[in-house]
C-alpha cells in the first residue's frame, strides 16, 4: 500500500525532475524507469552473490567482473561525486542497458569502447528481454549532474526505507503511472487498478493460461493478471509453470515504443522477464494472430478510427467499421482459442448503438459465442481522464453459441468518489460483483428492480441485441402519501403568519 509519506517522496523526486526542465509526464516516468531498472540490476546481482556465498555454486553475472563493469553498479557509484555519477550513467550504464543481451551487460575496454556480449557459443545475439528490444531509440535526458544526484538519493531513500519488497516496488510504479492524467489521441487512458483487478477476478486466470492485451499501454492488465496468479497459485506452481509465467504467459501489443518500454519495465518489476511485448497495430493486417490465447483482458481505444485500407479483412467481415472499439471486440474473438475468455471495457455506445456495425458485433457475441455478463459502470470511473460512461463485457469464445441468458449488474459505486478527486469512500459494489458472478445460480431469482439480474437471450434478440441495462431494468415506484389539502393550507397560513410577525419585528428594529 502506497502511504502518504511515500507519495510525498515520489512527488519530491517528480518535482526535482520538473525543475530540471522535463515536464512531460511520460518522459519523466521513462527516465525514472531507466534508473529503477539500473538499480534493480544491482539488486539482482547482490542476490546472486549472496546465493554464491551460501552455496559455493557459481552463477551467471549481470555485470562484467572488470573494474569498468563493476563501476556500473548502483551500489558502487551512488555515493560518488555528482559529475562522476553523471558520466558513469550517461557514458557507460545507459549505453550498456541499451545493448544488454542474455541477461548480461557488455564490458568496456580501457579506451572506453563497448565490448559486445556474446552467447554461450560465441555468437552475437539479439537482446532477450522485451525491455532491451525497445531500448535502441531510448535517450538519457536527465539534464544535469545535480538533478541526477537528487533523483538517485530520492530513489535510494525510497528503496531502503519504504519499498524494500518487490510488491511495493510495483505499487510505486503504479502510483507513478497514475500521474499520466492525459488521454491519448486515440482515446486511450489508463485503467484504474481496482477496475483491472475486478476484471481479472471475474476471469480468474491460471498458471497455464496464455494471456493477451492487444492494446497494452503500460501493461496494467498483464501485471494484474500476474499478481492474481501469484496470489492464488504461487505455492503450487511447477517449474514448467514458472518458466511459462516468466514470459510466454503474457503478450501485449502497442503502437507507441515509449509505452512498450514502460510496459516491459513494469512487467520486469513483477518478475516477468521475457514477455512477448511487440510493436503492432492490433487491428491491422500486420496482426495475423488467431486462435492463440486463452485469456484476453483489455481496455481498447475509444473514439479512435483507423485507416480503412489497413484493417484486417476478417475483422471487417464481423463488423464493417472503422471504429476501434468495435474492431477490437472482433479481434478478441479471432485471437482467442475456443473456450478462451475475455473481459474488456467498452463505451456505452457499443451496448446500444444502432448502426449496422454495432448490431453485427453484438449479434456475433450473442449468437455465435457465449456472452456471460454486462457490468454497467458509472461515468466517473475514468475521471480525471474522461467522464465517459463504460461497461465491462465478459464473454467466452465458443464458435457455436451458448448464450441462453445474460447477467446484468448496475454498478453504482467503485470505492471512490465519482468526481475529479476520486477520493476513497466506503461504498463499493466490486466485492459484490465478484461474489455474485462466481455464484450465478443464486442470481436466477433476482428481480429486475434489483442491482443485478438475468435477461433471457430471446428478450435481447427481440430488442435488436440492445445490451444497455436501462432497457431491462425496472424501476420500483413507491406511493407517497400526502396529508389532506386542508392541512397543507393551514400549515402554509401558519408559516405566512410567522414570516409576517418576523418582518414586523425587523421593521421596528430598523427605525
Amino acid at each position: 500500500m502506497i502511504t502518504g509519506a511515500i507519495k510525498n517522496k515520489v512527488d519530491k523526486i517528480w518535482t526535482d525532475i520538473w525543475a530540471g526542465g522535463i515536464t512531460n509526464p511520460l518522459t519523466v516516468i521513462e527516465q525514472l524507469t531507466y534508473l529503477m531498472f539500473i538499480r534493480s540490476l544491482d539488486e539482482k546481482e547482490l542476490e546472486t552473490e549472496e546465493f554464491e556465498n551460501m552455496t559455493g555454486e557459481k552463477m551467471d553475472k549481470i555485470f562484467p567482473q572488470s573494474e569498468a563493469g563493476q563501476s556500473m553498479r548502483w551500489s558502487k557509484f551512488k555515493n560518488n561525486d555528482p559529475r562522476n555519477i553523471y558520466d558513469i550513467i550517461s557514458q557507460r550504464v545507459f549505453p550498456a542497458i541499451k545493448n544488454m543481451k542474455y541477461g548480461r551487460l557488455p564490458d568496456f575496454s580501457a579506451q572506453g569502447e563497448m565490448i559486445e556480449v556474446e552467447d554461450q557459443s560465441g555468437k552475437e545475439s539479439e537482446g532477450t528481454t522485451a525491455f532491451a528490444r525497445y531500448m535502441s531509440d531510448a535517450m538519457f535526458l536527465i539534464p544535469t549532474p545535480q538533478v541526477l544526484q537528487k533523483i538517485i538519493t530520492g530513489l535510494d531513500d525510497l528503496y531502503e526505507h519504504d519499498i524494500s519488497e518487490l510488491d511495493m516496488q510495483g505499487d510505486l510504479y503504479e502510483y507513478m503511472l497514475g500521474k499520466l492524467a492525459t488521454a491519448g489521441q486515440n482515446g486511450q487512458f489508463r485503467t484504474p487498478k481496482h477496475i483491472r483487478e475486478m476484471m481479472v477476478e471475474l476471469i480468474a486466470p491460471t498458471p497455464d493460461d496464455i494471456i493477451c492485451d492487444p492494446a497494452c499501454g503500460t501493461a496494467g492488465f498483464l501485471v494484474s493478471a500476474s499478481e492474481y496468479i501469484r496470489k492464488h497459485y504461487e505455492d503450487t506452481m511447477t517449474t514448467e509453470q514458472w518458466e511459462h509465467f516468466a514470459g510466454p504467459a503474457f503478450t501485449g501489443f502497442d503502437t507507441d515504443r515509449t509505452m512498450l518500454r514502460i510496459s516491459a519495465m513494469n512487467l520486469m518489476l513483477h518478475s516477468i522477464s521475457t514477455p512477448e511485448i511487440d510493436y503492432k497495430d492490433s487491428v491491422s493486417k500486420q496482426n495475423q494472430i488467431s486462435d492463440k490465447f486463452t485469456v484476453c483482458l483489455a481496455n481498447p481505444p475509444f473514439k479512435g478510427t483507423v485507416d480503412e485500407e489497413s484493417i484486417h479483412d476478417n475483422l471487417k467481415a464481423v463488423t464493417n467499421t472503422k471504429k476501434t472499439e468495435l474492431l477490437f471486440l472482433a479481434l478478441f474473438l479471432r485471437m482467442l482459442k475456443k473456450g478462451g475468455q475475455c473481459a474488456c471495457i467498452v463505451p456505452d455506445g457499443v451496448l446500444f448503438g444502432s448502426s449496422t456495425a454495432h448490431k453485427a458485433i453484438r449479434k456475433a457475441l450473442i449468437e455465435d459465442h457465449q456472452l456471460r455478463a454486462v457490468i454497467s459502470m458509472p461515468s466517473g470511473v475514468f475521471k480525471p481522464y474522461a467522464g465517459v460512461s463504460t461497461a465491462v463485457l465478459v464473454f467466452t469464445k465458443t464458435g457455436a453459441g451458448g448464450t441462453d441468458q445474460v447477467w446484468f449488474y448496475d454498478m453504482k459505486a467503485d470505492g471512490f468518489t465519482l468526481d475529479d478527486k476520486r477520493s476513497e469512500i466506503a461504498d463499493n459494489d466490486i466485492p459484490d460483483i465478484i461474489a455474485r458472478f462466481h455464484n450465478l445460480e443464486a442470481e436466477k431469482q433476482r428481480e429486475r428492480t434489483e442491482q443485478s439480474f438475468f435477461v433471457p437471450k430471446q428478450e435481447i434478440v427481440g430488442n435488436d441485441y440492445d445490451l444497455s441495462i436501462n432497457k431491462y431494468k425496472k424501476t420500483e415506484y413507491v406511493a407517497v402519501e400526502y396529508p389532506p389539502t386542508s392541512e397543507i393550507m393551514a400549515e402554509l397560513r401558519s408559516l405566512e403568519a410567522e414570516i409576517s410577525k418576523a418582518m414586523d419585528e425587523l421593521e421596528i428594529l430598523l427605525k
